[in-house]
């Protein structure tokens, strides 16, 4: 799932990163010592707005500016730091890049028990009235409303253009709305995109409505969380495959929304969970030696090695669906009547070759890195990395970039110049290691 958020780059030092990139992220970390004193003294100074911005900007009826030097906190802000949590500013939020155990062990541990993340910094939003799922349509590429009561998929807002808005998950609900995930780092657009769509059908009477949803999102991830989260839960798990969603009292805390979901290509849950109530679930969860905290480092390795995109580095404004090879969001039926945002370039797009399409890449060495460019045997250069880092699992370093058609064939061979250097690269398939989610046979 979801490349979910991405940030203005952050100046550490003299030399500036983007939180987006798994290298920088960790390279960053070994700076945050001196960094803590400094943002913790400035952070407190707006502890008050905190996690209730967004309840203002609403109330105003207008986003509030991630360009303001104001971190948002999750309700978990404290339990990170009692955690040993290193916090860093990520898409206008102050989130753990790690704990103390290290990236490595911590993306490790994911892959063979369970972790738990913090992902409050999502924007959660309630698509309401009986013409919601016409709003929805209006917006994405998916059909919304083939959906089963509680079923959820992966979609994407698309502009006129053909290119990416952004990446959602988006839930036809039994409650009666449709429930929404979108990336922080897109918070403004997103809200303004679905408000403004809001209005517009409202002014030609049709019934809709939108409300943001200011709960807390906990994504607890690996081949043990089912198994965790069980003894916290009535309902059976096991009737819960992957992208539906139910709502359920977990560990005492009622009026939970878990969903079969994740960001890490292991089996798992998002649990959408009241704000008063998050640090309570977040501790009993922790209470199960299967779980650790893991930070927005580990997040972004477990990703790239599932083959999921980070919008802002792997897909864009300017990235179509089909060369971002996110054909299949496409539903059959939106295909075929071409009603969403940018139909009439991207289905034309799914006979015809497009100029460039995002591969995987696999090479050892020096790791391969965002802006890294591509080159063909010849030494002449055919694209860029968008996304890229050492593999813990597999003790390679894997990347994504985009190249023309005729070298996207895995098993390609081609170059990608680092630190200067030129190394070999092996166009690979995706996800770099197997996916497990939970889907009944």
């Amino acid at each position: 799932m979801k490349l979910w958020a991405v940030e203005r780059p952050v100046r550490v030092g003299t030399r500036t990163t983007s939180p987006g990139v798994p290298g920088t992220i960790v390279a960053s970390v070994r700076r945050l010592p001196r960094l803590q004193a400094t943002m913790r003294q400035a952070v407190s100074m707006v502890s008050l707005l905190g996690f209730r911005l967004q309840a203002l900007s609403s109330a105003l009826g207008r986003p509030l500016s991630c360009t303001q030097d104001v971190l948002r906190r999750t309700p978990l802000y404290d339990f990170h730091l009692a955690h040993g949590g290193k916090m860093v500013a990520f898409a206008g939020w102050s989130l753990p890049v790690q704990y103390r155990d290290s990236h490595v062990d911590s993306h490790l541990h994911t892959r063979r028990h369970c972790s738990l993340f913090d992902v409050s910094h999502m924007l959660q939003t309630k698509i309401l009235g009986r013409d919601r799922v016409m709003l929805m349509e209006s917006l994405v590429v998916g059909d919304i409303a083939e959906l089963r009561p509680n079923q959820g998929t992966l979609s994407l807002f698309t502009n006129e253009a053909g290119g990416i808005l952004d990446d959602l998950i988006v839930t036809n609900t039994s409650e009666g709305h449709l429930y929404v995930v979108s990336n922080a780092g897109c918070w403004n657009k997103d809200l303004v995109l679905m408000q403004e769509k809001v209005r517009e059908l409202q002014n030609q009477g049709r019934d809709v409505g939108l409300e943001v949803v200011h709960n807390a999102l906990l994504a607890l991830q690996g081949p043990t969380a089912a198994q965790v989260l069980q003894a916290g839960v009535a309902d059976d798990l096991r009737k819960l495959p992957f992208m539906t969603s139910a709502v359920m009292e977990v560990f005492g805390v009622s009026g939970c929304r878990v969903t079969r979901c994740g960001y890490t290509g292991e089996d798992g849950v998002e649990i959408s969970v009241p704000a008063v109530g998050a640090v309570h679930l977040a501790t009993a969860l922790l209470e199960n030696s299967e779980v650790k905290l893991a930070g927005l480092a580990a997040r972004d390795s477990l990703r790239l090695e599932a083959g999921l995109c980070l919008y802002g580095n792997d897909i864009d404004e300017h990235t179509t669906p089909v060369e971002g090879s996110l054909s299949w969001t496409l539903g059959k039926r939106r295909r075929a009547v071409m009603d969403f945002p940018g139909a009439k370039i991207i289905v034309p797009q799914l006979k015809d070759k497009v100029q460039r399409r995002r591969v995987g890449l696999m090479c050892e060495g020096a790791p391969m890195r965002a802006h890294s460019a591509i080159l063909n045997m010849e030494g002449t250069m055919i694209g860029m990395v968008t996304s890229g880092c050492p593999s813990p699992c597999l003790k390679k370093n894997v990347a994504m970039g985009y190249v023309p058609w005729e070298y996207s064939r895995p098993g390609t061979t081609l170059l990608v110049e680092v630190r200067r250097k030129q190394q070999m690269a092996v166009v690979s398939k995706m996800p770099f290691v197997p996916t497990h989610y939970y889907i009944l046979k």
